[in-house]
């Protein structure tokens, strides 16, 4: 079996067999994408509906005993732990990739997928005939197709076009764009009108906008029963941008008001000199 290594980490030795499922311990899954394994905890828990136990689960204490063993019979050995951990399947790591806030997150992603093909594949061709299903062979040949459709979610989540009608599809996208704030929010557009003020009645953070056309008498009605947004008047700017904690940048090709009428792109800047000069614009 051809051997997958990320940082001298031989990928195929974190994958286990728990409850008939291949899986890896969150914490190996963390050290591979270079987080805390806090950090993808707590993405599990604020994202439940899309890790149901197919993609992740809990292990049992006797389960956790039983790894434990193995792990006391392997070379490098695992300290003691407070909690019972999670582990991930195979289709819990790509759907962890794809929410996980790591630079590395998508090529870490396609090498350990590899590693989970590689691990079946190879216990499959050494297990005897009558033991290999129908099923287990329908897997190993679409592996290749879900690499592909997971990589374009990823890319989705960085270049997102819509045609004209789509109105729904794009208004879902900046409030899940906003949704991703855990302090603030800057809002460039300079064109406003109620139905972005209606978004932002639903954010529960602080809503800095900066735009040049706003209808006074929606703004002072919004005002009398919200306190979350600032508004700034300024031409200076042409384009439309959305900032989320001042470290995320996302350039939208029309007005917000006017999301769905035309066919436009949402794109997200991976530039960060583009965004710290955007940043001291704004002042």
């Amino acid at each position: 079996m051809n051997e997958l290594v990320i940082s001298g980490i031989k990928i195929e030795d974190l994958i286990y067999e728990v409850r008939g499922k291949q899986v890896m311990l969150a914490s190996d899954v963390a050290k591979l994408y270079q987080v805390e394994t806090f950090r993808v905890n707590e993405v599990v828990k604020r994202n439940l509906k899309r890790f149901p136990e197919d993609f992740c689960f809990q292990l049992t204490q006797k389960e956790w005993d039983n790894l434990r063993s193995q792990f006391a019979m392997s070379k490098n050995g695992r300290g003691g732990i407070r909690y019972l951990p999670y582990v991930f399947t195979e289709h819990g790591v790509m759907m962890l990739s794809g929410l996980l806030k790591s630079d590395i997150a998508v090529q870490v992603n396609v090498a350990i997928i590899n590693a989970f093909v590689a691990m079946r594949k190879y216990i499959a061709s050494n297990t005897l005939g009558n033991r290999v299903s129908n099923i287990e062979s329908k897997l190993i040949d679409y592996d290749h197709k879900f690499e592909v459709i997971f990589e374009k979610m990823d890319n989705e989540k960085v270049h997102h076009l819509f045609f004209d009608g789509q109105i729904y599809d794009a208004y879902s996208l900046l409030c899940d764009i906003l949704n991703e704030a855990r302090d603030s929010i800057i809002l460039i557009d300079n064109y406003l009108d109620k139905s972005i003020l209606d978004i932002l009645a639903k954010v529960d953070k602080s809503v800095f906008i900066i735009t040049k056309n706003i209808n006074q008498k929606d703004l002072e009605m919004y005002q009398r029963q919200y306190q979350n947004i600032m508004i700034k008047c300024d031409n200076s700017f042409h384009d439309r941008f959305i900032i989320i904690d001042k470290k995320i940048l996302y350039h939208c090709g029309a007005s917000f008001k006017d999301l769905g009428k035309k066919c436009f792109a949402i794109t997200k800047m991976e530039d960060k000199e583009i965004l710290e000069n955007l940043l001291v614009k704004i002042g």
